[in-house]
Order: structure tokens, then sequence, then C-alpha cells
């Protein structure tokens, strides 16, 4: 790992629960000796990607990330453009949504949406990068992204999160090959123990996946008739991204009715 990928790591340590993080507290997180944090935070601050608080002298995130996010969102709308679709989508299912765009080998949020309207909810960090093996926004990726994201997964030692995380290569190209028989990933505690999600690609131009859309559910609320509401509301929605970035849809035309092949609840390696 880069120097420069290094000190921007860092940055990922931020997140809604963890808005301010002291040296020390980097250091525990990152794994890096105190003088190596030390140095990347001062740069970091230099270049406005952080600031100091000046009494607890504890970074927070700096005016340079407000600055780069206005310019990718003016000039690549994405967090405008999905948040009706998904704010309406989540209303509609009374369920979290969320949506997420590759970021080298991990799924980053860019948008997502509770209702609140249940005693029993998932806790979601927005900050926190998922896994591509270990969520349906991680598999729907695998199954219709870019070619190189499968290596990506295939290589990296897979961590395992929950009861039945996949760590086998072959269980994960099985689960992928399924994913992209029924246009649409399932992970049944891949990710966060007693969750099961669904996941559903949208596309670019040249009809490969650039984001996903996914509905975590908590396993004792998954019906088999909010199963099929949620697959048909993310064909919706992502048919919805898809079209207003002029892509198309990548996924086989032979695919057969999505929602009639919709996972068994217990599917999945139990690894």
């Amino acid at each position: 790992m880069g120097t420069i990928t290094k000190a921007l790591t860092l940055l990922n340590h931020f997140s809604s629960d963890r808005a301010e993080i002291g040296l020390a507290s980097f250091v525990r997180l990152s794994g890096g000796d105190k003088a190596t944090v030390r140095r990347h935070l001062l740069e970091l601050e230099q270049n406005g990607f952080l600031e100091q608080h000046p009494e607890s002298r504890k970074y927070r995130l700096g005016p340079a990330v407000l600055r780069l996010a206005a310019v990718r969102e003016r000039s690549f709308p994405m967090r405008s453009l999905v948040a009706p679709i998904v704010d309406e989508m989540a209303e509609a299912l009374g369920e979290l949504v969320h949506a997420s765009l590759l970021q080298g080998d991990m799924m980053s949020t860019v948008y997502y949406a509770d209702p609140q309207v249940h005693g029993t909810r998932v806790i979601f960090d927005e900050a926190e990068m998922l896994p591509l093996h270990a969520t349906a926004s991680g598999l729907a990726m695998l199954a219709f992204g870019p070619e190189e994201t499968m290596d990506y997964a295939i290589a990296r030692n897979r961590e395992s999160f929950a009861a039945n995380t996949v760590i086998a290569t072959s269980d994960l190209r099985d689960l992928v090959r399924a994913t992209r028989e029924r246009g649409y990933s399932f992970s049944d505690q891949y990710f966060t123990n007693e969750i099961q999600s669904y996941g559903m690609p949208f596309f670019g131009l040249d009809g490969v996946a650039i984001g996903t859309i996914a509905v975590p559910v908590p396993k004792a609320r998954l019906t088999d008739a909010l199963r099929d509401r949620i697959i048909e509301r993310l064909e919706r929605a992502c048919a919805a991204v898809t079209g207003s970035l002029g892509g198309r849809d990548g996924r086989p035309a032979d695919g057969g009715d999505k929602a009639k092949g919709a996972a068994p609840l217990t599917e999945g390696p139990t690894t």
C-alpha cells in the first residue's frame, strides 16, 4: 500500500457516530505507528482534507471534502438522482434501502433511507465500506460489474463477518453464478447475523453495472410476500436509475421472470 493510499485510507475511519478522531484513536484504528500516522494527518490537514478542533485537538473532515463532493455531484449527480428513488422505495416497503457505488474492491454507500417504522431495525452506517464477497450489494456488483471486480474478490483475503460469510472461492463463484441467473443477489447472514438482504444493479452506457440498490431486512420479518415486493421494487428502482443515467440493462435477456425466480429464504452456504 502506497503512502498516498495509507494517508487517504485514514479518512475511511470517520462515520456518523465517529465524526471526530484523535491521534491515539487513529493509531489504534489504522494499526500504524504513531509517527507515520501523525505525518499523514498533518499532510491531510495541510491540504484541507482534515481540520483539527482547537480545544480537543481531534480531527474532523475538512473543507476540501465538501468542495470535491460538490464538484462530483455537479458533474455526476448520483446522490441527487438516487435520493428520491430510494426515499420512495423505502417508504413503500417500510424497510431500509441503500444505494452504493463501486470503489476499488469495496462498495461505498452514496445514499440511504430508513423509514423507521419497525421496532426491530437494521443498524446501518453509511460511512462503512461494504465488502464485495459478503453483502448483497457486493454480490450484485461481482455478477454484473467490471470483470476485474471478481479478480479483486478472489485475490484478497476474505474476512468473515457473520455466521454464513462466504470464504471459499468455489462458494463465491457459485453465488455470483446464481446472481447472474436470477438477475439479483441474495445475502443470508453473510455480513450481519440475523439479516438477509436483496440487491440489484443499475447500469451505465456500456451495460456494465456501476452501482447497486439493496434492501436488508431482519430474518424474522422477511416473509415470502415481503421478498416479492422487495424484488419488484428493486426492478423498478434500478430501471429508473439506469434510465436516468442513459444506461442499458446488462443482465441476460433470457433471465426470465426475476420475481418468480426468487431465492428461498433459506438459500446460501452455511460456511
